[in-house]
């Protein structure tokens, strides 16, 4: 084994250009695929946590008085199944507003009333659709009491539809830049078979298995695909330390969730794809050369 890699290293060695351009190629497929991954990871986690329970701000009109809570919450209860329910009252909301924007807050001193409505923070239990939050919304907001329903409509409805269109994106890059991936690495182990076609000719002569001829081709293709994969993983760890900072705190305040990186698992996983990517193209080359 030891001196298959070395025969696979002193082929690299030998056409680094070519094994460089390979391997850049190879990171650069593994690099689009981790990223519709890193992407399909947070979206399906915020789905999920949408689908175990999403949260709704219920905000009730000026007639609402404290005498009416109890039918009101029975009323909902009644409506679909409900986690967790928590009244806030007009006089709470505006301390939190007024904690939230400590050093902006010049101008709610000057308020002479509170603007702000009572409203109560639900928790809702797993739903199987977006379309079943919707309805539950907007049966709550026909309860006469009820001025509105936030739940995140807005942008639960505009992530949904990016998701979707990230999908199908995703599948049609990803199939084009592993086809591109395929066919640079499959090449490099051609145009490698090639220009030590001379000695694989006295390799034969001598009495060398088929197994021995191939298998340095074969670590070549391994070390080309695992190197691509740890490299277009590199880049994307490096991308995501520096953008996803600032992008977490901003979107947990609205989304109660925080971006993540790729798991272990799925870390794991696509650099043993990658690495199978580079042995499969050097498979497909040697299956076409040798029959």
């Amino acid at each position: 084994m030891t001196h298959f890699v070395k025969k696979a290293l002193a082929d690299i060695r030998s056409n680094r250009f070519l094994n460089l351009i390979t391997i850049i190629t190879i990171s650069l497929s593994i690099l689009v695929v981790s990223v519709f991954l890193l992407f399909f990871e947070n979206a399906s986690r915020v789905i999920e946590s949408w689908n175990q329970g999403g949260r709704a701000m219920i905000y009730l009109n000026k007639d609402f008085s404290l005498d009416h809570l109890p039918e009101l919450k029975a009323k909902i209860n009644a409506l679909g199944e409900i986690d967790e329910m928590v009244y806030i009252s007009k006089a709470q909301a505006l301390n939190k507003l007024k904690k939230n924007m400590s050093s902006q807050s010049t101008f709610l001193k000057t308020l002479k009333e509170n603007p702000l409505p009572d409203a109560l923070e639900i928790r809702m239990k797993s739903y199987n659709s977006f379309e079943e939050v919707q309805k539950f919304a907007q049966s709550i907001k026909a309860i006469e009491i009820v001025e509105d329903v936030e739940y995140g409509q807005g942008w639960l409805g505009r992530f949904l539809k990016i998701f979707n269109l990230f999908k199908i994106t995703g599948y049609a890059m990803c199939s084009l830049f592993f086809l591109i991936a395929l066919f640079i690495t499959a090449n490099t182990v051609r145009l490698a078979f090639y220009s030590r076609k001379l000695e694989v000719e006295i390799m034969r002569l001598v009495g060398a298995t088929e197994t021995f001829i191939k298998a340095p081709f074969y670590v070549e293709g391994l070390l080309q695909g695992f190197l691509g994969g740890v490299m277009g993983l590199v880049i994307l760890l490096i991308t995501y330390l520096m953008i996803s900072s600032g992008m977490t705190q901003s979107l947990a305040s609205y989304m109660y969730f925080d971006i993540r990186f790729l798991s272990i698992k799925m870390v794991v996983l696509i650099i043993a794809g990658s690495t199978f990517l580079g042995w499969f193209g050097c498979y497909l080359s040697l299956k076409q050369i040798l029959k």
